[in-house]
């Protein structure tokens, strides 16, 4: 099937991009590959460079960003922002060790990220006021998306995803800098952002269309299946047995047969340059150059210990594969669904054990592992890495705030203040950003709102946060109504 639309109108703070297409050419049926592939390279024809804009620190730095999301919510107090002069119903129960930086404390079930923090800045004054209920899908959806979402139901719970959606990110990203180089450009795992049964919302490239959406690479098995990674299977990258690379080009030729006897079609898209686009496609199968990224077995034994042999850490050393390899935009995603037991963040009961025995080890070895292997390789030069949840949890242990019920172990949803980390693309290294009060209960110092995090990232890749784009009623919006915050950067 060819679908052909017409043309979009042009992007306001765009004025290189020329006329776009919105979904330009689906074909569907008629070869093995569907020209998905393709449609995903044809993203560099979409954009153009960016307005000139003043010389600020970290502009443009970054050539690709890993964001490890931590869906779920973790507790600030009982990782990285301990408080000790407090009443017992707020203290950790987890003791405070001391970090590379003089005064700096984490709680002690961070080891290994207490001896990287010198290379990241800690925002400790991450904060908003809740859209309607503060519950995970909402908050995910800001923010992923940098807008918080018309429509929550009694539950708390939004509508599935939408092509009217907000796009993620990432796929403003790709689309405003697209790859010189036949790779994957945004990447997702190892399992989609979820809360109950909504699933994926704020994961899509929404009102943009489904040629910039992530490259999913969700591996089946349970969530407490800590070996999944391990057999991941990317099919449509993967040559089959009986197809050589000889016949794979030969199918190109179909494309021209199609083309050939629909002349109108082929004036339509004559300046789309699809032989190149279809050519990029196999080449990237052909060459074997994504499916070379997602080989773990390749790594040493040494750097699949430090990263920890786990599904999140075998997700992020993919991470650095596939940035290694050339794509811009990875999102690792919690392996485990928001609002559930185990290793989880959503711990409303059963902090203490959960925390210390399931996921604070894997999120200790995971990010210590990724940011000191970045680093010695240089990558960390280029690559923003971005360490955050949807919010933190309460001070008080017991309490309820978002009408869950919570232990006297447990912590309920805090968007007023949380903790996050950056790092790499001329982000500052060794510092602190912002301060908490007395309790961790919200920001003494410099808040920083998930937006303003967003424009930082936009930042990064010298993408003004201003930039318009145009939603599914051809509507001009901001990517995030935000600044970006230059302190971050040196």
């Amino acid at each position: 099937m060819l679908n052909i639309q017409g043309e979009a109108a042009r992007d306001l703070c765009d004025p290189g991009l020329g006329a776009t297409r919105r979904d330009v050419l689906r074909v569907g049926g008629s070869s093995m590959l569907g020209l998905s592939l393709a449609s995903m390279l044809q993203l560099k024809a979409a954009s153009a460079s960016m307005p000139a804009r003043p010389a600020t620190p970290g502009w443009g730095k970054a050539k690709s960003v890993i964001m490890c999301y931590l869906q779920g919510g973790p507790s600030h107090i009982d990782l990285w922002d301990p408080k000790t002069d407090v009443p017992d119903n707020v203290k950790s129960v987890f003791k405070p060790i001391a970090t590379r930086l003089p005064g700096v404390n984490f709680t002690e079930n961070l080891p290994k990220l207490a001896q990287v923090n010198d290379k990241f800045t800690m925002i400790r004054s991450m904060s908003y006021t809740p859209n309607g209920l503060f519950n995970h899908t909402a908050a995910i959806y800001q923010m992923m998306t940098g807008y918080t979402t018309d429509k929550v139901s009694p539950s708390g719970q939004l509508e599935p995803p939408s092509p009217k959606d907000f796009p993620n990110f990432g796929s403003n990203i790709i689309r405003l800098r697209p790859l010189d180089e036949p790779m994957l450009p945004f990447v997702m795992l190892p399992r989609p952002l979820q809360e109950s049964n909504v699933i994926g919302k704020g994961g899509t490239a929404g009102f943009l269309g489904k040629a910039y959406d992530p490259y999913t690479l969700y591996p089946t098995g349970d969530d407490m299946d800590m070996k999944k990674m391990t057999r991941i299977k990317i099919d449509d990258l993967k040559l089959r047995p009986e197809v050589f690379t000889t016949r794979l080009k030969r199918r190109a030729s179909l494309r021209t047969t199609i083309n050939a006897g629909m002349p109108d079609i082929d004036k339509a898209t004559k300046d789309l340059n699809l032989n190149q686009y279809y050519e990029q496609a196999l080449d990237l199968v052909v060459s074997g150059r994504a499916r070379d990224a997602f080989d773990l077995a390749s790594e040493s034994h040494q750097m699949r210990e430090k990263y920890g042999r786990n599904t999140f850490g075998d997700s992020c050393l993919l991470a650095r594969r596939l940035v290694e390899a050339g794509t811009r935009v990875v999102e690792v995603i919690w392996p485990k669904v928001a609002n559930s037991d185990n290793h989880s963040w959503d711990h409303h009961v059963g902090l203490s054990k959960r925390m210390k025995n399931q996921s604070a080890p894997m999120l200790d070895g995971a990010v210590s592992g990724l940011i000191s292997d970045l680093d010695d390789r240089g990558l960390l030069e280029e690559t923003l890495v971005v360490v955050i949840g949807e919010f933190g949890r309460s001070p008080q242990r017991g309490v309820s705030t978002s009408g869950n019920g919570n232990s006297d172990d447990g912590r309920d949803h805090w968007p007023y203040c949380y903790t996050g980390i950056v790092a790499g693309a001329g982000v500052k290294r060794g510092q602190v950003h912002g301060k908490s009060d007395k309790t961790a209960s919200a920001p003494l110092e410099d808040p920083v709102h998930p937006q303003e995090l967003l424009a930082s990232i936009y930042h990064s890749f010298g993408i003004a946060a201003d930039t318009m784009v145009f939603n599914h009623l051809n509507q001009p919006r901001e990517l995030v109504k935000a600044e970006a915050l230059h302190s971050l950067f040196a």
